[in-house]
């Protein structure tokens, strides 16, 4: 897998790589890097005109249904140009109707899989190299100025750190709300993310069931305490709640903006300063309701040896994730900040799009005249 992380960070710098697939090798770019000289480039390169990659969510809102996870378009003269396919893949606005849908081969799924594993959009010029270029292609991944990975490696880059996290480093840090804390950083086997175990209290006296939250992280709430969002004091008030229970763990995932990161994350909010809810923000730019993966969690629990939990939280996902991972969640503690007028509506969607156990708040805002 090793080719496959240096692959994730040279698509992060905007570079292509090629994703060899029995079929024929494909050129990947990244759309959310592309201008008019890289696709001049891209093209001249692979011998062939691009197509355009692009998860059913995106299809969906551009009025295209598919069975699949993704599919291709190909791009005629008219789409190729930065401007347009950065509209297609991401924008807002009104776009031509789709014509000439694809299935995706393994390679172009590779491709969007690569994406998301780099944060970035879900989106992907993926070329063939044409039987001339083909020799000019293995000449430049010959002298190492192009990356070449195999599209099975890319599809698997997301299950890659199962049971491979590694525990780094430890210290005591005393928190406002929990005095006998410790911190446990743990890094995933490509280095692109770490995650923090924070341990409160003393484990030999913790209940036989451990009170647990799982926290994904998110900058803008948990350090800047926005009011867009309840996150940092869901994060405050589940560390005080553990510790009022005698102890237990809060692990802090590094999977924010429930897993598309901050930059689209960010996208995402100018998106809803327009008129849409967090979920259809999400789906705009290619992005499901929740692009979370609790695997990590569930080696994180292991190497603290836990396996029956108190679980705090209104998410039933989180639930089904540690059960699925083999942990036994005996109980569910309900876990909520305030509602504000600037988070109602995403609170709204969450309950109501997205399943979280939210009822509770939303029905004692309404009680009390909000909107």
């Amino acid at each position: 897998m090793h080719q496959v992380e240096r692959a994730i960070f040279d698509i992060r710098r905007g570079l292509p790589v090629l994703v060899r697939d029995d079929e024929q090798d494909v050129l990947v770019q990244p759309i959310e890097s592309l201008d008019d000289g890289i696709l001049e480039h891209l093209i001249a390169t692979a011998g062939d005109a691009p197509g355009l990659v692009l998860s059913r969510h995106r299809l969906a809102l551009l009025g295209e249904s598919i069975n699949g996870e993704s599919a291709r378009l190909p791009l005629d003269s008219a789409m190729l140009n930065a401007e347009r396919l950065h509209e297609l893949a991401f924008g807002v606005g009104p776009t031509v109707v789709l014509q000439n849908i694809v299935p995706t081969t393994r390679a172009d799924h590779a491709a969007l899989t690569l994406m998301r594993r780099a944060l970035l959009i879900p989106a992907a010029l993926t070329a063939r190299v044409a039987d001339e270029s083909r020799q000019s292609v293995e000449a430049l991944v010959a002298r190492g100025e192009l990356l070449a990975v195999a599209a099975d490696d890319a599809e698997r880059c997301f299950d890659a750190a199962g049971g491979l996290l590694k525990r780094v480093s430890e210290a005591h840090i005393p928190l406002a709300e929990a005095i006998d804390s410790r911190f446990i950083l743990f890094r995933e086997p490509d280095g692109l993310r770490e995650h923090v175990a924070i341990v409160i209290g003393d484990s030999s006296a913790w209940q036989d069931a451990v009170p647990l939250r799982l926290h994904s992280a998110c900058l803008t709430g948990d350090l800047f305490a926005s009011l867009r969002c309840d996150c940092g004091e869901q994060l405050r008030n589940a560390v005080a709640d553990i510790d009022a229970m005698g102890g237990g763990v809060l692990l802090y995932l590094a999977q924010e903006g429930r897993g598309i990161g901050l930059a689209n994350k960010l996208r995402a909010y100018a998106m809803q300063d327009d008129g849409l809810d967090t979920v259809d923000a999400d789906q705009h730019l290619g992005f499901g309701e929740d692009e979370r993966r609790y695997g990590v969690a569930v080696d994180m629990l292991a190497s603290l040896d836990i396996q029956r939990v108190q679980l705090l939280t209104n998410n039933p996902i989180k639930i089904a994730a540690l059960i699925e991972g083999g942990i036994e969640v005996t109980d569910r503690q309900a876990l909520y900040g305030r509602l504000t007028e600037q988070n109602y509506r995403y609170l709204n969607a969450k309950a109501k799009r997205g399943g979280h156990m939210l009822d509770a708040v939303l029905e004692n805002h309404e009680r009390l005249g909000g909107k």
